[in-house]
């Protein structure tokens, strides 16, 4: 029972450190200001949860392929790792610069919308389904595939697989699901205004110190 609290409480830490202002946060931000945030929400966290069980079960194979206290080490400096990476990435930004992630995001989804304009402008019918509940739909498809591609071998799915692979699998798997919620909920009420007032300079630097608290700790 121990073992499934060590294992929630590393998985939340983790996804907290390395989802707030990530590419899939800054989703989440951008597309709540301008569509119904429940959809963003929706479709965001059902490719999260999609995400984190399948680095699980991808974390629970690996000790059939590598011996366990090989797997533990092998987690313990991949979190090292990213520690060290993401202190040195803080120490090459400047303080206050806007989050490159961000602008990524909001350039991505600018030319999305330019596309979507232009394909509705040259096929528009009579009688359109329900505008409301369309619109509602084609969000939460929206939300969850531009989630699912960006999360898709990002830092955190990386260090989930390796979490899976030294821990309980289901205090990681529900500690990444509710992590997930947290950022994503937190994305979807404010998340722009949170970027311009913390720095990707602190955030990065908060995530690498967590990263080596859970390096040395393996």
């Amino acid at each position: 029972f121990g073992g499934f609290w060590n294992a929630f409480t590393s998985s939340v830490a983790m996804i907290i450190a390395t989802e707030i202002g990530d590419k899939t946060f800054f989703i989440a931000a951008v597309l709540s200001m301008k569509h119904s945030r429940s959809a963003v929400f929706f479709g965001a966290i059902l490719a999260l949860i999609v995400m984190t069980v399948l680095s699980t079960a991808m974390g629970m194979m690996l000790p059939n392929f590598i011996p366990k206290e090989y797997t533990h080490l092998l987690g313990g400096l991949l979190f090292l790792y990213f520690g060290c990476k993401l202190i040195y990435d803080s120490r090459q930004m400047e303080a206050g610069k806007t989050s490159e992630e961000l602008e990524e995001v909001e350039e991505e989804l600018l030319q999305q919308g330019k596309k979507k304009a232009d394909l509705e402008e040259g096929s528009r019918s009579n009688r359109p389904p329900s505008k409301k509940q369309m619109g509602w739909n084609h969000v939460v498809i929206q939300s969850l595939t531009l989630t699912f591609v960006a999360e898709w071998g990002d830092r955190s799915q990386i260090a989930t697989i390796a979490l899976a692979a030294s821990k309980n699998p289901i205090g990681v798997t529900i500690g990444g699901c509710v992590g997930h919620s947290l950022c994503t909920g937190l994305a979807v009420v404010g998340g722009r205004m949170l970027a311009a007032r913390i720095s990707e300079k602190t955030v990065s630097l908060l995530g690498g110190l967590i990263f080596l608290i859970f390096g040395i700790h393996s």
